[in-house]
């Protein structure tokens, strides 16, 4: 906590440690917690007789150098707060663009308190350390986030949810 003096008054304001972000990969006991999510936000395709395997997609998140890659967000008690992650495709890539932003999810009591946003700029970092000049995503829940961060709409897709908007951000080596 920090006091801040304004006049007279003493003003005390509550400052949260920022997440950490680490690579899944490096944290494999978040993932049975973390595949649990998957399969709650994005039922139709994790969730029973859907074709994806959260479980499958998150162990291929192996490596800190190539495709796919997951970062995870902590909080100072290791408490997973969110995760997202980069893939070769995901829904829009049939539109020829990649690589792309994916899975980003925070945790409900988490949610509206800059993680998400935290999330896509430390993305955007690592695709950047990654070599990528530019980066997509699809989505139909955070299209505010990808607005304040500068990505452009550049077409929609379909997802098993309706139709979604595609971005892209350019990765110019601009403070991200």
């Amino acid at each position: 906590m920090r006091q801040m003096a304004a006049g007279a008054k003493n003003i005390c304001m509550i400052t949260l440690d920022p997440p950490e972000f680490r690579h899944l990969t490096d944290h494999p006991e978040k993932l049975p917690i973390l595949a649990q999510w998957f399969i709650e936000e994005w039922a139709p395709w994790y969730g029973p007789g859907g074709a994806g395997d959260a479980q499958q997609d998150l162990l291929d998140c192996d490596s800190r150098d190539r495709l796919p890659i997951c970062l995870i967000a902590l909080n100072a008690d290791e408490e997973l707060l969110g995760a997202i992650a980069l893939r070769d495709t995901s829904v829009g890539s049939e539109l020829g663009y990649g690589p792309w932003l994916a899975g980003l999810l925070v945790t409900p009591p988490h949610r509206g308190k800059g993680v998400g946003t935290a999330l896509v700029a430390a993305l955007e970092r690592e695709a950047a350390r990654l070599g990528f000049d530019a980066i997509y995503t699809s989505t139909d829940t955070a299209e505010g986030i990808m607005r304040r961060r500068g990505w452009q709409p550049v077409g929609a897709a379909t997802s098993l949810r309706g139709e979604v908007e595609v971005f892209r951000r350019a990765l110019d080596g601009r403070a991200m």
